[in-house]
């Protein structure tokens, strides 16, 4: 799905060759600093290498338009944004900005569910707490049903308890709709447990790449 050659950007990244299948949970792994959250943005054009070459479905990024490119790769980035006004203006967002048809409420709450977010839709969002707008912002974000999900440290503000229960619905749902995830994430056992495909990267280069889950 993704196939980069000679990625260089900056001093952050530097990668000689890297493929990511898709129908996969690809898990990105390294220490902060890294250059993990870097190759993710690289991956839906939210910035452009300054060498070498990136395609998606065997087609160069420099050759899609990005607004449509986004539409079907979705990146969620680690401090997602949450609007004023009410939980369902949040949900609603994300299709409005990608141009999508609006969903109902039935909808709306079955999201809710998914992502364990017990409140009503009229419920101030900015009054969440952090955890709990992650997991609307995830949410949003499903409810897109792009065919790549981006996300970087999407459990990094919930519990453990919570953390388990949301990657496993992510990865549940990636499987069951074919879709492609990408997730940059801190936890090793995350990674382990989680993801067919672990990239490790150290110093913006790619140092390992091997199977996860069996």
């Amino acid at each position: 799905m993704f196939s980069l050659k000679s990625v260089k950007y900056k001093d952050i990244l530097d990668i000689e060759e890297l493929f990511i299948p898709s129908g996969k949970v690809s898990c990105i792994v390294g220490e902060s600093g890294s250059g993990k959250t870097t190759l993710i943005k690289l991956l839906n054009n939210l910035i452009s290498p300054d060498a070498g070459i990136i395609t998606y479905k065997e087609t160069p990024l420099e050759d899609i338009n990005p607004v449509e490119l986004r539409r079907n790769v979705v990146m969620l980035p680690q401090s997602p944004p949450i609007f004023s006004g009410s939980i369902r203006d949040n949900l609603l967002m994300g299709l409005k900005f990608s141009e999508k048809p609006l969903a109902a409420d039935e909808k709306l709450n079955a999201v809710l569910m998914n992502v364990k977010l017990e409140k009503a839709l009229e419920e101030n969002a900015e009054k969440l707490s952090g955890g709990e707008k992650q997991r609307l912002a995830l949410a949003r974000v499903l409810l897109l049903e792009p065919e790549v999900f981006l996300l970087d440290e999407p459990s990094s503000a919930l519990d453990e308890s919570t953390e388990d229960l949301i990657i496993d619905m992510l990865v549940s749902y990636s499987k069951a709709a074919n879709k492609t995830l990408v997730m940059v994430t801190h936890s090793q056992k995350v990674a382990r447990n989680f993801s067919d495909i672990i990239i490790e990267i150290k110093k913006g280069k790619v140092i390992s790449k091997k199977e996860g889950i069996e």
